[in-house]
């Protein structure tokens, strides 16, 4: 979109924030860049550059505007409706893979040379993955600065700098300001809370930001009625869940509120923090465009009432593909309550203890090595489904199917499709709420031919797929909608 000169210049004239992370203004005579919401006087459009990216702002020489952050706006959407080299890069950047095992690491993970993917990146987004991993560290370290009371030096290393002067280097270049004075002028900022504010040792507070509106309803009403005892619940208000990370284990607990997600992290190593955000914030699809989405299901008279009752639905996705896959297995051909029970049962059974001296989660879900090693006979489901369980438990621990942020959507589903078991319904699922594809789609769902039924749609599968072409690409959010005419608790904000 930052080539579209005349676009953007309307959206910054208007400041208008649907489009705050599609692009960024870089100010020519001030040297600073912005979100296209900032709330100070647009510049003349002459002194106005646009980049698709904080990183690309940051290689141009930009410093980040200290009104309108634009370093913390949402992500943009391209990445997680697309399926392409650099949306599947960018997936992988925002889950720290660059971090860890830097850009070789990166393209072996996506099957290309560190050549190719340095030229697509910097092609469409006008900068390479490592500056792309260093705008992250950098929002990194201004959240721990801001939110902890951590010594800068090991705010540095958590953030993923190698050394404390690479971090004061970054951050005075990025934000203009010293780390001392970024934590200074936080605490003097309207509502600002003192770091390190009681509470459990090690848990972080802040908000995830999105793109209004959001209907929260069946977004936690879906992670709350299908939650697992011991590794999700809701409790106060906030979904909480367990979370496998790169260096350890967290519990997140995520709380709607009007206008963003409150957030809390409790973690076990603060070099997770960007990997943990990242994930929850997939999980919650707060970087989905919901205007594009909804403006295109309204073209449908049959969707438009559903849309302008409840605009801004969610698909609600995971934290771990793995782990959905497995559920979604263990889902098959069951209620919700019974898919919670034979879940409960293998936590408790081969899930990770962890301690959550805030509420009652137990355990982190077992990891596919762990699922693997079991006794098939100990499992208590027909043999048919048996089989389905452990070919895939075994196909993930031996690294035969690799489900991730990274994992092409088309080849994935027909991998899934070669394993016994999988049909239609597994597959889609997984490829709507752990693959994250915006346009999959599920005709053979029953709740899906009972809203279709109602609503006087085509209640046969083909039939249905057919007049669902119009929804493309956006299927997946249309399933939202056609959900939520029942009356199912997955519709409905948890009380």
């Amino acid at each position: 979109m930052h080539t579209d000169i005349e676009r953007c210049v309307r959206a910054v004239q208007s400041k208008d924030a649907r489009f705050d992370g599609w692009f960024f203004t870089a100010v020519l005579t001030t040297g600073i860049y912005c979100r296209p919401s900032c709330p100070v006087v647009p510049p003349k459009p002459e002194n106005m550059t646009f980049h698709p990216s904080a990183a690309a702002c940051q290689q141009a020489g930009f410093r980040a505007c200290k009104r309108c952050r634009p370093d913390t706006s949402p992500g943009s959407p391209e990445w997680n409706r697309r399926a392409d080299l650099v949306a599947r890069a960018m997936r992988l950047i925002g889950d720290g893979i660059v971090d860890r095992e830097g850009v070789p690491g990166l393209a072996r993970r996506l099957g290309y040379s560190t050549r190719q993917i340095e030229r697509q990146l910097l092609a469409e987004l006008g900068a390479g993955p490592l500056a792309l991993a260093r705008a992250q560290r950098a929002q990194t370290a201004r959240l721990l600065i801001e939110t902890t009371a951590l010594p800068m030096a090991e705010i540095a290393f958590a953030a993923g700098f190698t050394s404390i002067r690479t971090f004061n280097d970054t951050v005075r270049e990025v934000f203009a300001l010293s780390p001392s004075d970024l934590r200074e002028r936080s605490t003097r900022r309207p509502g600002a809370t003192a770091a390190g504010a009681p509470g459990t040792p090690g848990a972080l507070t802040l908000r995830l930001p999105f793109r209004a509106p959001l209907n929260p309803d069946n977004l936690f009403g879906h992670l709350a009625a299908t939650a697992v005892p011991g590794v999700e619940e809701w409790r106060d208000g906030a979904y909480r869940r367990t979370l496998r990370l790169p260096y350890g284990h967290g519990i997140a607990g995520l709380t709607p509120a009007p206008d963003h997600i409150a957030c809390r992290l409790t973690l076990s190593d603060l070099r997770d923090l960007p990997v943990a955000i990242s994930r929850c914030r997939r999980m919650l699809d707060l970087d989905a465009d919901p205007v594009a989405v909804d403006d295109q299901l309204r073209e449908d008279p049959v969707l438009a009432p559903l849309v302008d009752k409840a605009p801004g639905r969610r698909v609600p996705r995971t934290v771990d593909e793995a782990e959905f896959a497995v559920r979604a297995v263990l889902g098959q051909q069951v209620s919700t309550a019974a898919a919670r029970t034979h879940a409960a049962r293998l936590v408790t059974a081969h899930g990770e203890p962890v301690d959550d001296p805030e509420g009652g989660l137990t355990h982190l879900f077992p990891s596919p090595e762990a699922l693997a090693a079991l006794d098939p006979e100990s499992l208590a489901m027909p043999r048919t489904r048996r089989t389905t369980f452990t070919t895939l438990v075994r196909h993930l621990a031996d690294g035969e199917l690799h489900l991730g942020v990274d994992s092409d959507w088309e080849e994935t589903r027909a991998r899934l499709l070669g394993l016994p078991g999988f049909g239609p319904w597994t597959v889609d699922v997984i490829g709507m709420r752990a693959l994250g594809d915006p346009d999959a789609f599920l005709p053979t769902d029953l709740g899906i031919r009972r809203a279709a039924q109602e609503l006087g749609l085509p209640s046969t599968p083909a039939a249905l797929t057919a007049r669902a072409a119009a929804w493309r690409p956006w299927r997946a959010y249309a399933v939202q909608y056609l959900w939520a005419t029942d009356s199912h608790p997955i519709n409905f904000l948890p009380v």
